[in-house]
């Protein structure tokens, strides 16, 4: 197996997705560093990292996204490399600066990829632009004063989200038209303004997709 460019990762994560990454670095002969909030000093990724750095903050979860603590983490774990995992900072562009800035490898995309794939509006134009197949849809942002007629015209049901929601926040389905001005007006409620996308999607058949449906393509309200 040939050389990795690196010999200490610092986890920026907790739980069963630290244990993961810490699992994959034993794999391949790689030290791990963690950090940790005090609520998580007892759980197993802590005591499976070659290294545990404390982190402090009011909430866990405040601590686990206080990127200036991790930083000085990393550093005084000597680690060159940084994961994040999934969740908390793991899509947060101004992180990922931060990171490399600071000399550490972020084990991750590019920060423009980042920021390009965190606004579906944007991504989906970008797709378009480098001839990739997407489904139909209407987004606001195009012409707002056509966007309910043309989301009409892309049939039922549809899929309305927030662009830069995350999470699924905001995503609403619409089974009636009737319904969809309501659905457009509560996903821009999870940014407090912004415009809206809509897209189709198919059910398939419930019996064979366990409860679940085949998205045609995401939907949005951008930050503008």
């Amino acid at each position: 197996m040939r050389e990795l460019p690196f010999h200490t990762i610092l986890i920026a994560n907790r739980g069963e997705i630290a244990v993961r990454i810490i699992k994959t670095l034993r794999r391949l002969g790689l030290r791990s560093a963690i950090v940790y909030h005090d609520a998580d000093a007892g759980t197993p990724a802590v005591s499976m990292a070659d290294t545990a750095i404390a982190i402090s903050g009011r909430t866990p979860i405040a601590a686990y996204l206080d990127i200036a603590q991790i930083i000085a983490a990393a550093h005084k774990a000597s680690a060159d490399a940084l994961h994040p995992g999934y969740g908390f900072l793991s899509e947060n562009a101004e992180f990922a600066r931060a990171v490399i800035k600071a000399g550490i490898a972020f084990i991750g995309p590019a920060p423009e990829s980042i920021e390009l794939m965190g606004d579906k509006i944007r991504a989906h134009k970008f797709v378009q632009r480098k001839r990739f197949p997407v489904a139909p849809s209407a987004i606001e942002e195009d012409d707002p004063a056509t966007f309910t007629f043309r989301a009409r015209a892309v049939g039922v049901p549809l899929l309305v989200k927030p662009s830069a929601g995350g999470g699924g926040k905001g995503m609403r389905i619409v089974r009636d038209l009737a319904t969809l001005e309501d659905a457009i007006a509560q996903a821009r409620a999870v940014r407090g303004r912004g415009t809206s996308a809509m897209a189709g999607f198919t059910s398939n058949d419930m019996s064979k997709t366990r409860g679940t449906s085949k998205y045609r393509c995401s939907a949005t309200p951008s930050e503008t």
